[in-house]
């Protein structure tokens, strides 16, 4: 039996260490230049979902830096119409969010009667066993304090730095789409050889086809979900089921957690605006039936199997871009990971990462790649 070298465990524990250090050291830059890095990827991911439509355009004589204007100029006008229609519902529960809160803890207190007649009955039984005849007591009354933070300060001095980073991200998005295809032009002279040259160019295509397949996909469906969500809520009473519908639009572009947020927000609302605490319980229950019809069977039908990947990676992703950048890091969770899965399946020593990012009973179509 031959023993093990001990210079080969070195230089793999070395590797291993050296690997360890850049992992942390890439998740720290992530960190602290996110102010940077999130709008500069947001833009990238939209220029890629609108890369096809750019490209079709084109071939019908459409200058590319029009088309950027028209798609910056409507993302504008799509913010600055769900501004308009959502701030007054919005301000309303802002300034009134601790008194939702008060009133959902008073209907909730409710729903614990039972458990504390029961507590008080055996307390009961065991003070007569015991032969305590001390009597009970007056329950002091309970002192409620509502605080308020003042959400609205808040968000106002947050205003100017959300846009200052949409500007950012509205205005490389304008350059990347209205250069055309240089990004791909530029990849290609700095390949050496022709193997590369068509090994990343095809790389690239697959990435944008994917990732604009998935956002166009997944923003139609979201689209569809706001408007049977909101139409939902709106045949049980909910006040405002706009504004719920656009949240469910919204949400939804964050998986899992987006549902599990929105069922929460819905029952928080119902117990405010509803008598009866069932009413509540009814419209949350329809919006998670939406959003459970939506996730196990509208979403895998329409995106297809090379859009699928192992659930449990995707909700790894989520929370940790989540932590990392906030509702920004969780929108593009998805589309990163669907990038690294096209890297991976073109490349054969990270066959295994495609493997094991796929979903259930797939295995990365190597067909479509070079070797």
């Amino acid at each position: 039996m031959t023993a093990p070298d001990p210079i080969t465990n070195t230089t793999v524990a070395v590797k291993w260490a050296i690997l360890g250090l850049f992992l942390i050291a890439a998740v720290g830059a992530l960190i602290l230049a996110r102010s940077f890095l999130m709008p500069v990827i947001l833009a990238f991911m939209l220029s890629l979902t609108f890369s096809p439509i750019r490209r079709w355009l084109g071939r019908r004589g459409v200058p590319p830096y029009l088309t950027a204007f028209v798609v910056v100029l409507g993302l504008v006008g799509l913010l600055v119409g769900l501004s308009a229609v959502l701030s007054g519902p919005i301000q309303q529960y802002s300034r009134d969010r601790a008194i939702i809160m008060y009133n959902v803890e008073q209907k909730l207190r409710g729903l614990s009667e039972t458990i504390e007649k029961i507590s008080e009955a055996s307390e009961e039984v065991q003070s007569i066993a015991t032969g305590d005849a001390e009597g009970q007591g007056e329950e002091e009354p309970q002192e409620v304090v509502i605080k308020d933070s003042s959400l609205m300060s808040k968000a106002a001095l947050t205003a100017p730095y959300m846009m200052a980073q949409i500007t950012l991200a509205l205005v490389l998005l304008f350059f990347l789409i209205g250069t055309g295809d240089l990004f791909y032009e530029k990849l290609v002279k700095a390949s050496p050889t022709f193997a590369d040259k068509r090994k990343a160019i095809k790389i690239a295509f697959d990435i944008e086809k994917k990732i604009s397949r998935y956002f166009l996909t997944i923003t139609v469906i979201n689209a569809c979900l706001g408007i049977v969500v909101g139409l939902c809520l709106w045949s049980v009473g909910m006040p405002n089921p706009l504004l719920f519908g656009v949240l469910a639009f919204a949400l939804n572009f964050i998986p899992y957690l987006g549902a599990i947020a929105g069922v929460v927000l819905t029952f928080i609302i119902g117990l405010v605006s509803f008598d009866q605490v069932s009413t509540a319980v009814l419209a949350a229950s329809l919006y998670l039936i939406c959003t459970t019809l939506e996730g196990q069977f509208v979403t895998p039908y329409m995106v297809g199997r090379n859009l699928k990947l192992n659930p449990v990676v995707v909700f790894i992703s989520v929370a940790f871009w989540g932590w990392a950048w906030s509702v920004i890091g969780m929108f593009i969770a998805v589309p990163v990971l669907l990038a690294i899965r096209s890297i991976a399946e073109s490349v054969p020593s990270l066959q295994n990462i495609a493997i094991f990012l796929s979903g259930r009973d797939e295995r990365p179509d190597q067909s479509e790649h070079p070797s």
